[in-house]
C-alpha cells in the first residue's frame, strides 16, 4: 500500500531577553553552572514568580509576523510532571488559553508553488535545566539550572506537512523570521531554537490521520530531515507488516541513525494541568499590540520583494540574499559603496557564501568589511585587476581581513596592462606553438581560447585580458 506521510512540528525557541521568565536571573549562556539563578527559578517555598514584559513583547511580535491573532487575555498554568531539570516539579506553561492563535506561514514549497503551514498557536512558557553527563563522578549526572525559566515561545504548526524536506523549509523559514524580528538566536546546537515532530502516515487519499508518533528536541536541520525520513520508513514497515504503529515519544540517535523509544506518548491529562495561581491572566491591551505592530522590522518576505522591485535583481538571488538578515545587512551595506546590485549579489552568493560554507561559518564570522568588497570589485570593473586575481585576492581578505589595495601590494598581485610587456609574452607564446599558430590561420579560430590561456598562464593571471585579447588579435591576424 502507498502511503503519504502528515507532520506536525513544534518549535521551542528561547527569547533574547536580558533576564529570565518569571525572575530577575540573567539568560546568558555558557556561565559557570548555577551561578544564574534564585530562589525563584529554583522553585524555593514561598517565591513568588513575576511575568517578564520584555518576553511577553516578543511573543507577541512573533504572533504578529506569523499573521496570528493576539488574545488580549490568556493564561499561564501548571503543567504538572516529573522533570529533574526542573526543581519545581512543574513548569509554568500556557494550556488552552494561549497568547496567539490561528496564523500561518507561506513557504515555497517542492515544485516551487506557495503552500501555507497553518500556526495553531503560539504559547509561552520557561525552558527546564540541562542534565550534564560528563562533570565529576561518571557514574552520576548533574542538573545545571542556569537555562531553568528561561522564557520560551512554542510555535505549533498544523499537520499541514507533507515530506521531510518542506518541514526543513518551514523551520529554516520560521529561523529566518524571528532572527529578522531579533527575538531569538536561532542557534541550534546552544538549544535556542529546537524542534519536535510529530509524525504519522496514512494510505493516500484517506482522510482518517493515522497513529503519531512524536520526535523530541531535534537540533539539527540534517537530523530533522533524517529522523523524518527514517520514522515514515519505519511506520511503513510496521504497517506493512499487518502491525499498529504505537503511539509513543522517540528520540533520535545520530550515531546509529535511528529513533528509539523513550516513554508512551502523554495526553494533556497525564499533565494535570490547573491554572497557575501565583500568576494573575496575563492582559495584553490592544493599544500596546498596535504599538508593536508598528515596530516590527522589514521581514524576510518583503525585504526580498523590494530587493526585486527597486534593485532589479533575480527573486533567486533575493531569496538567498534574505535568507539570513545578518547577510541581507551586508549586501545592503557593500550597495552603499559600490552601486551595482548584479554584481554585489553574484560575489557575496558565488565567492562569499562559499567560503563560509567551507568554513562552518556564519556571516557573522567574516573577516571581510562590505566597503573592502566593495573595493574590490570596483578593481575589477575598473580594469585594475582581473577577475581570476580577484578571487585569489578575495581569499587572502578572507581569511586575514585586510583590505584588497593591501593584499595586492603585499603578494605582488597587480595587473600587468603594459602593451609591451603583455606583447612579448605574446610573442614567447605563439613561438612555441607554431602548429597551434599554423592550425588557427588556416581556420581553426576556437584555438584563439587555447592562446590567451597560455598567455594568462606565463603571465601567472596578472595580465590584463582585455589588453591580452587586443593584442593577440592583431599578431594572429
Amino acid at each position: 500500500m502507498n502511503y503519504e506521510p502528515v507532520i506536525g512540528l513544534e518549535v521551542h525557541a528561547q527569547l533574547k531577553t536580558a533576564s529570565k521568565m518569571f525572575c530577575a536571573c540573567k539568560t546568558s549562556f555558557g556561565e559557570r553552572p548555577n551561578t544564574n539563578i534564585c530562589p525563584v527559578c529554583t522553585g524555593q517555598p514561598g517565591a513568588l514568580p513575576a511575568v517578564n514584559k520584555r518576553a511577553v513583547e516578543f511573543a507577541v511580535r512573533a504572533g504578529l509576523a506569523m499573521n496570528c491573532v493576539i488574545n488580549n487575555t490568556s493564561e499561564f498554568s501548571r503543567k504538572n510532571y516529573f522533570y529533574p531539570d526542573l526543581p519545581k516539579g512543574y513548569q509554568i506553561s500556557q494550556f488552552d488559553r494561549p497568547l496567539c492563535t490561528n496564523g500561518h506561514v507561506d513557504l515555497m514549497s517542492e515544485n516551487g508553488e506557495k503552500k501555507r503551514i497553518s500556526i495553531t498557536r503560539i504559547h509561552m512558557e520557561e525552558d527546564a535545566g540541562k542534565f550534564l553527563h560528563d562533570t565529576g563522578n561518571d557514574q552520576t549526572s548533574h542538573v545545571d539550572y542556569n537555562r531553568s525559566s528561561i522564557p520560551l515561545i512554542e510555535i505549533v504548526s498544523g499537520p499541514d506537512i507533507s515530506s521531510p524536506a518542506e518541514a526543513t523549509t518551514y523551520l529554516k523559514t520560521l529561523r529566518n523570521i524571528l532572527m529578522y524580528l531579533e527575538i531569538c538566536d536561532g542557534n541550534m546546537q546552544e538549544g535556542s531554537f529546537r524542534v519536535d515532530a510529530n509524525i504519522s502516515i496514512k494510505p493516500v487519499g484517506q482522510k482518517k490521520l493515522g497513529t503519531r508518533t512524536e520526535l523530541k528536541n531535534l537540533n539539527s536541520f540534517r537530523a530533522i530531515e533524517q529522523a523524518i525520513l527514517y520514522e515514515i520508513g519505519r511506520q511503513t514497515k510496521v504497517l506493512d507488516a499487518g502491525d499498529k504503529v504505537l503511539q509513543e515519544t522517540l528520540l533520535w540517535n545520530d550515531a546509529l541513525g535511528t529513533t528509539e523509544s523513550l516513554r508512551g506518548k502523554e495526553e494533556a491529562h497525564d499533565y494535570r494541568y490547573f491554572p497557575e495561581p501565583d500568576l494573575p491572566l496575563l492582559t495584553v491591551g490592544q493599544e500596546w499590540i498596535e504599538e508593536i505592530k508598528k515596530c516590527l522590522p522589514e521581514l524576510p518576505g518583503t525585504k526580498a520583494n523590494r530587493l526585486v522591485q527597486s534593485l532589479g535583481i533575480p527573486e533567486y538571488d533575493a531569496k538567498v540574499l534574505t535568507q539570513d538578515k545578518k547577510l541581507a545587512d551586508y549586501y545592503e551595506n557593500t550597495l552603499k559603496f559600490f552601486n551595482s546590485p548584479k554584481k554585489v549579489s553574484n560575489w557575496i552568493m558565488t565567492e562569499l557564501l562559499r567560503l563560509l560554507k567551507d568554513g562552518n561559518m556564519e556571516i557573522s564570522d567574516c573577516n571581510v568589511l562590505p566597503k573592502d568588497l566593495a573595493k574590490l570589485i570596483e578593481l575589477v570593473e575598473s580594469d585594475k585587476i582581473s577577475g581570476k586575481i580577484a578571487k585569489t585576492v578575495f581569499e587572502e581578505m578572507f581569511k586575514n581581513g585586510k583590505d584588497p589595495e593591501t593584499v595586492i601590494k603585499e603578494k605582488g598581485l597587480s595587473q600587468v596592462s603594459d602593451t609591451a610587456s603583455i606583447e612579448k609574452i605574446i610573442d614567447d607564446v605563439l613561438a612555441k606553438n607554431p602548429d597551434s599558430v599554423a592550425k588557427y590561420k588556416s581556420g581553426k579560430v576556437g584555438l584563439f581560447g587555447f592562446f590567451v590561456g597560455e598567455v594568462m598562464k606565463v603571465s601567472k593571471g596578472q595580465a590584463n585580458p582585455k589588453v591580452v585579447n587586443e593584442v593577440l588579435k592583431k599578431k594572429l591576424n
